[in-house]
């Protein structure tokens, strides 16, 4: 077995300066010179896995094949590397300290004290070699949650810092993410944030080997000089990194700032391939140069906080690029429709998407939306919650079941066409408990899924708890449903589709995890089309009536979140 070589990746100054894309970035260049790479994020909050948390608090939860429950940055890591992660790429501090307690338990220690140095550090540093080995990895890049300065991060930062010591300076290397911010009123970038930042570092035994420097704008050479000498690094050590339009730039930035070059120097890595990027480069192109633009829809939960639905936008973008458009989005908090129509809402976009969430509240917005979609043939996209609104509008509506409803909104209701799985009526613990991971489903022949994927049976992810009813096919069939895709294991329904509908699809998996930049989700990339097909007879409608309203990006002012949404309460879906 080849002894990996480890690639930090941590972070100071403020939190949300992209050591995931940095991570991610990284892993795409040295995957494209030939070498095998895994990622790897080490969280320090003490929840097991972000599974629990809210939207509002965490953001998305990233879904992996295996049916972990991970930070979003993995969703990054999987996007530009197209590598299929799992569990153990995903690591916080309480499966660390889970661990610990258990052997405690058990007896493990023999007696011993157990403490920060050196159990809890023993054990992170086993988890980052452990996934370094099994992975056969070339390169293992490894992002730091948090901040330099968190008492949290701290026994993962001195972990590291042991692991250096113990494999050796030639295989590991430290990349530092930093601000360098813009005083507007001096006109002038200023270093004293990373030189605080590195001394941070360096005070607890860590010398960066090289620092991305976030900034609004590119750091001109006599400021990245500057830092040098005070975080005692080379010149060429100090990567600027400022704002771009798209994140699929960043890979473009730091090659040409020398990233992978210094660690294939450093880490004294053999056998580099040619770097051959056109493919990526044309990939960033249909991204930044749209030929129009197309206004979704997304009438969700958790609207001000974009983060919450990461890798749909992600979707919408590699998508737009495969259709030649920019996916404009309306951001509709489904609390909205309580005090406006549908029509005054969803009148000028070109179609509608509703996300996962969990909790009843906004329900009936949705289903509001979903009603306006179908009767006037705009396209629809329906995940997970969005196929169990869907569901509860068609019983409704088109199959007269009156006050019909999922029994995760009331349990007493007449008709639930969406309910609880059988097993999980005896399920009390939360965490990781849904139907995680990935699952097959046949696609019917002649349907709108099959078309889009081209195949007659696919693997997609999954994340909830409660299904379609399946005592209630035959009346949504005659209705004029079809069960398009069907899981072949348990005969669950997957997708839904409406025959008489220009494009109206609805699926209980999460099918934006699987989307990468230069092979759109076949689902996304037809629904977009679906939408430049909408969008054109809709100009064109307007032009014959004299008028037109362009496609506006919106966002809700109403966020606020229930007391269930708070990540204790029932969750159901992601």
């Amino acid at each position: 077995m080849k002894q990996p070589n480890f690639v930090f990746v941590t972070g100071g100054v403020v939190s949300s300066l992209g050591k995931g894309i940095a991570a991610a970035s990284l892993g795409l260049l040295l995957k494209e010179r030939g070498y095998k790479v895994t990622l790897q994020k080490l969280d320090p909050y003490l929840n097991v896995d972000p599974g629990t948390m809210s939207p509002f608090q965490h953001g998305e939860v990233f879904v992996t094949d295996d049916g972990a429950e991970t930070d979003l940055d993995l969703g990054h890591y999987e996007r530009f590397t197209d590598v299929t992660l799992g569990r153990r790429n995903s690591v916080s501090a309480g499966q660390i300290y889970d661990t610990i307690i258990t052997r405690e338990r058990r007896g493990d220690y023999l007696g011993k004290t157990v403490q920060v140095i050196p159990h809890v550090t023993d054990e992170i540093k086993r988890r980052m070699v452990e996934t370094a080995e099994e992975s056969d990895a070339d390169v293992s890049i490894i992002e730091i949650g948090g901040t330099v300065g968190d008492i949290e991060s701290l026994p993962f930062l001195e972990a590291i810092r042991q692991l250096r010591l113990e494999v050796g300076a030639r295989k590991t290397f430290f990349i530092h993410v930093t601000l360098v911010p813009l005083v507007r009123a001096a006109k002038e970038l200023k270093t004293k944030p990373t030189q605080h930042s590195v001394k941070g570092l360096r005070e607890i035994g860590i010398q960066p080997d090289v620092l991305i420097c976030r900034s609004d704008t590119p750091i001109p050479q006599e400021v990245r000089n500057k830092i040098a000498l005070f975080c005692n690094v080379p010149n060429n050590a100090v990567i600027s990194a400022p704002d771009v339009r798209s994140i699929y730039e960043v890979p473009l930035i730091v090659h040409r700032g020398g990233l992978d070059a210094l660690v294939i120097e450093a880490l004294g890595l053999q056998g580099d391939k040619p770097l051959d990027l056109t493919r990526w480069e044309s990939t960033v192109r249909d991204i930044l140069e749209p030929k129009e633009k197309v206004c979704i829809a997304m009438c969700g939960k958790y609207t001000h906080l974009q983060d919450a639905y990461k890798s749909i936008l992600e979707s919408f973008v590699h998508a737009g690029a495969a259709n030649g458009v920019q996916i404009e989005v309306k951001w509709i908090e489904s609390t909205e429709f309580e005090t406006k129509s549908p029509q005054e809402v969803l009148e000028h976009v070109d179609g509608l998407l509703v996300p996962g969430g969990f909790g009843e509240r906004g329900i009936e917005g949705m289903i509001q939306a979903i009603r306006f979609a179908r009767e006037s043939g705009l396209p629809f996209f329906g995940i997970c919650l969005g196929l169990h609104c869907a569901s509860i509008e068609i019983a409704r509506n088109l199959c007269h079941l009156e006050h019909a409803d999922s029994t995760e909104f009331n349990v007493e209701t007449p008709h639930p066409v969406i309910d609880l799985m059988p097993d999980q009526l005896k399920t009390h613990l939360k965490g990781g408990t849904m139907r995680l991971g990935s699952y097959p489903c046949d696609l019917a022949a002649g349907s709108r899924a099959r078309e889009a994927y081209g195949d007659e049976r696919i693997r997609e992810r999954h994340r909830h708890r409660w299904e379609f009813n399946d005592s209630y096919r035959q009346p949504f069939e005659e209705a004029g449903v079809r069960f398009t895709g069907i899981c072949p294991d348990n005969g669950l329904v997957e997708i839904l589709e409406l025959s008489d509908h220009p494009w109206f699809v609805a699926v209980q998996f999460h099918p934006e995890l699987k989307s990468r930049p230069d092979r759109p989700h076949p689902l996304f990339r037809s629904f977009v089309a679906a939408a430049i097909v909408h969008r054109t007879g809709r100009v064109g409608a307007g032009e014959r009536q004299g008028h037109d309203s362009p496609a506006v990006s919106e966002k809700s002012k109403d966020s606020s979140a229930s007391d269930e949404e708070a990540g204790a309460g029932r969750t159901t879906h992601a």
